[in-house]
């Protein structure tokens, strides 16, 4: 069903405040979403958008949008990580929002606005905070869950789920509970806030599916021309296990036994292996980030995901030494928030992180990214090379669509390249009874190798193995 789009720009702004952008279809869909289940009353409502299709400024037209017609007052959002709730107060000042950060003690409510917290804060303070939000009750008030999946509820073990039941207890007295996910699963088979489950029969087990009420998918934002496509280069190669008196070699792309796989991904990812798959990944991420930069993208810039401090230092001494301008952050860094703004500002060439560029960083110069870390979960794959699909502003208006792609560079680890086939794909999360054997959600049936149509070269592995999105054709080997 197709809703209508509103003009949220039309009639007169307040003094001192910025006409109102008009929301993307999808985000009118989900303007008239919260509206009927505000009329219905029901309380919890969970809106799956890809990385990059706006949740947060959706979510805050909603809000807006509603308390214009009178039917919500206040705000309340929740987020994982304080640098996230930054963005949202951001994001909130530039439609007039005022949004007030909680800091251990009851903040001042700003008039129409509300306040923001971070799960870990609103779990170590939870009765501190309960007491600070008891003006709640008497309100009508929207609490958005940011990045959802991270809310996981267990009844047996609330110690483990603090942050969801947290944020359940804090919540309890809102009238709408809104769950925003890019990546709606969890890797330890429990269930989240703010979503309904529907009870599913699948080969004879009883299952639980987290059904979104709104789910929109990369694909459709690409074709929409909101976020950019992704085209990926996969690194093939051989990969050598020296033993005792004999040399055993293994395809990278074509290794099925899980244990050979994890160990031909860690020797694939070493700058000094003499197959060298790592420093060809980077050779070639480094061509496409100059081209892009020459040609259609003078202020482009690239991304490094590495395993470890020293692995990211090494990768980042090689750039540098080829000229480039880089910026190495990591969990460690004290200085890493500051060089995380000042690569948006396009200051270095390449950022190279070791996890610090998942969810919520924003930097749509962002065009390429080379992944070189032995995690090979769907969410953080996926996390990772969807920080290269957002679209500058300026750059929305004289591109056409579908947008100029992105592009990703890795080894050809077979999980690296099923999860490459199915990004742009939403699919279903599964909670499984605690009894038994439990399926690991985040695989999402499409890691497995003996489903990958590939075929690797029979002399010589080494060839790129090229992907392109969103639909992505049958394999296709060419010589790098």
């Amino acid at each position: 069903m197709a809703f209508p789009s509103f003009d949220l720009a039309a009639g007169p702004s307040p003094a001192g405040v910025p006409a109102l952008p008009r929301p993307r279809q999808w985000q009118s869909q989900m303007i008239a979403l919260l509206r009927r289940r505000l009329e219905r009353g029901s309380q919890d409502v969970l809106i799956h958008a890809g990385p990059g299709a706006g949740k947060t400024l959706g979510a805050l037209l909603s809000f807006q949008r509603l308390q214009r017609e009178g039917k919500l007052s206040h705000l309340l959002v929740f987020c994982h990580r304080s640098s996230i709730a930054d963005q949202w107060r951001t994001a909130a000042r530039g439609l007039g929002i005022e949004l007030a950060l909680w800091q251990g003690e009851a903040a001042d409510l700003p008039e129409g606005g509300g306040l923001l917290l971070t799960y870990q804060g609103a779990a170590r303070q939870l009765e501190r905070v309960e007491n600070g939000l008891a003006w709640v009750r008497a309100a009508k008030v929207l609490a958005i869950a940011d990045e959802v999946h991270h809310l996981g509820v267990d009844p047996e073990e609330p110690q483990s789920t603090a942050w969801g039941h947290a944020f359940e207890r804090l919540s309890q007295a809102c009238v709408l509970r809104l769950g925003l996910s890019g990546t709606p699963f969890r890797a330890d088979n429990l269930a989240f806030c703010a979503a309904s489950r529907v009870l599913e029969w699948e080969d004879g087990e009883r299952v639980e599916r987290i059904a979104a009420d709104l789910s929109v998918e990369p694909r459709q934002l690409i074709a929409a021309g909101d976020v950019r496509p992704l085209e990926f280069r996969f690194q093939d190669g051989w990969v050598d296990h020296g033993r005792t008196g004999e040399s055993e070699r293994s395809a990278l792309s074509l290794e099925g036994r899980e244990s050979w796989r994890a160990r031909n991904l860690r020797r694939a990812i070493q700058l000094g292996d003499p197959s060298s798959i790592a420093l060809r990944v980077l050779v070639l991420a480094r061509c496409k980030l100059a081209q892009l930069r020459s040609g259609e993208h003078p202020g482009a810039g690239g991304l490094v995901i590495a395993r470890d401090i020293d692995h990211a230092r090494r990768i980042a001494g090689l750039l540098e030494e080829e000229g480039d301008r880089v910026f190495l952050v990591h969990s460690q860094d004290s200085e890493a928030a500051n060089r995380l703004e000042a690569f948006r500002r396009g200051e270095a060439d390449w950022l190279v992180s070791v996890d610090m560029c998942a969810e919520g960083f924003d930097a749509p110069r962002l065009r390429v990214v080379a992944y070189l870390t032995t995690v090979v979960t769907r969410s953080r794959f996926v996390q990772a090379i969807t920080r290269a699909v957002r679209m500058e502003a300026e750059r929305c208006a004289v591109e056409a669509i579908p947008r100029h792609a992105s592009f990703v560079f890795a080894p050809a680890d077979p999980r690296l390249i099923g999860f490459a086939r199915s990004w742009s794909v939403a699919e279903p999360y599964l909670i499984r009874p605690k009894p038994g054997a439990v399926a690991d959600p985040q695989a999402g049936g499409a890691g497995g190798s003996a489903a990958l149509p590939l075929q690797a070269l029979r002399e010589g592995v080494g060839e790129l193995i090229r992907l392109k999105g969103p639909q992505l054709p049958p394999f296709v080997a060419r010589q790098a």
